[in-house]
């Protein structure tokens, strides 16, 4: 059922988090941008591309790092779910296809089309990703390759701030990264009354074991189906 106006906390790293915020205020809400990772290009990273068949992205973030670093856009690619499938076209890339899922449902679709590719797949992302997709692409039977292009390092909050977004009615969490930084968060803020809600199941599990109001996901990874959740009450 309908809720009224809801203070809701933005923990997705910049730029990401302002799209959000606007989202979030045109459902007649109060945004908190407070990023708990934060973006950190790696400087002088070489991009190989010879004997590379197509591109997969995990995140926006990799898909922006990696059109920083090259001027390649004519490659297949293979994205996640549908923000990260928009982050590409926007980079100028032209043959686009959303797994709109996890790490595990991305490696399945490009598995589906291993016949297509005559060379590896690559997988520009950060140092720590949330999930091992080139391991997952060869369990496969694909070849693939790992190009770390950032790494997301957790933002350091004060106890003030800690104090003042922790008794936000929810929080929105896009990765699991964000939902670890929270969970060390609330050991030391506990907030049995706020509301977590992820993108995804992976999202939420780092979780699992904290004391909250309310733990939800959509049933498909795109950030309009999350914020359907706002409104919901459990």
């Amino acid at each position: 059922m309908a809720g009224g106006r809801q203070r809701i906390w933005i923990t997705r790293a910049q730029p990401g988090a302002d799209v959000t915020a606007d989202r979030v205020r045109a459902l007649g809400h109060d945004a908190i941008v407070a990023p708990l990772l934060a973006v950190r290009v790696l400087p002088d990273v070489q991009v190989d591309l010879a004997g590379v068949a197509a591109l997969a992205f995990t995140s926006a973030n990799g898909v922006r790092a990696f059109a920083d670093a090259s001027g390649e856009r004519s490659l297949k690619v293979f994205a996640v779910g549908a923000a990260t499938a928009q982050a590409a076209r926007q980079a100028g890339f032209k043959s686009v296809l959303s797994a709109d899922g996890d790490v595990e449902a991305l490696a399945e679709g490009i598995a589906a089309r291993r016949g297509e590719l005559r060379g590896a797949v690559l997988h520009p992302g950060a140092l720590e990703p949330a999930g091992d997709l080139a391991g997952a692409l060869e369990k496969q039977g694909v070849e693939a390759r790992r190009l770390i292009l950032y790494e997301t390092a957790p933002v350091d909050l004060t106890e003030a701030q800690a104090d003042r977004l922790t008794q936000s009615d929810a929080v929105l969490l896009h990765s699991p990264r964000a939902a670890q930084v929270l969970a060390k968060v609330l050991k030391t803020h506990p907030s049995p009354d706020l509301r977590a809600l992820g993108l995804s199941k992976a999202v939420i599990q780092p979780l699992a074991r904290t004391r909250l109001a309310a733990k939800a996901f959509p049933p498909f990874p795109l950030e309009a189906a999350l914020l359907n959740l706002i409104d919901r009450r459990p």
